[in-house]
């Protein structure tokens, strides 16, 4: 330890100095556990979409067809 430096001095940095290399892991653990989550919600997410556009496909081609149903029988009433 430094002669010029109280002890006190020496402990405070010595404890300071600690305390920031223990933010600093703690700060990169956290960067790497949001950087494997993305990753993981990446993989996850394209499917479930895919899923979800060919859910509205169908159910917006099942409206098209009752659209079109409804459109004929008004035309065929509007005959008579």
């Amino acid at each position: 330890m430094d002669e010029e430096k109280s002890v006190l001095e020496q402990m405070t940095d010595a404890v300071s100095n600690a305390a920031g290399a223990t933010k600093e892991a703690a700060k990169t653990a956290v960067k790497k556990v949001k950087k494997a989550a993305r990753k993981v919600a990446k993989k996850v997410t394209p499917k479930k979409a895919k899923k979800a556009k060919k859910a509205s496909a169908k159910k917006s081609a099942k409206r098209a067809g009752k659209k079109a149903a409804k459109k004929k029988k008004k035309a065929r009433k509007s005959r008579r």
